[in-house]
């Protein structure tokens, strides 16, 4: 995974407000099928990551877990442990950069 690429790339999404942040909402997303690509903190609670990553498989939504709430956060300008990406480009670049 190209961390800096996938750090930067999440605030300029953030900036772009193509971003949903908080477990809440991002769960809401996700079943209305706003949501293509969702990071949920590596240091969020095991109840959180697993409601997160069993939404996502159940509606095919790609999810990462691989960053830590505080590069998140430093990322979006906000403290979050979950954000939803509501753009395909946004989503289709995610995909690249934590597979890669």
């Amino acid at each position: 995974m190209n961390k800096e690429k996938t750090l930067s790339l999440l605030g300029l999404a953030m900036r772009a407000g193509k971003l949903i942040t908080g477990e809440e909402l991002t769960v809401k997303d996700i079943q209305s099928g706003k949501s293509a690509f969702v990071f949920v903190a590596a240091d969020a609670s095991e109840n959180t990551r697993k409601k997160i990553k069993d939404k996502c498989s159940y509606y095919e939504v790609s999810c990462n877990s691989e960053l830590l709430q505080s590069e998140l956060s430093q990322a979006i300008g906000r403290t979050r442990m979950v954000v939803g990406v509501n753009d395909r480009g946004f989503a289709g670049k995610f995909e690249e950069l934590t597979k890669g």
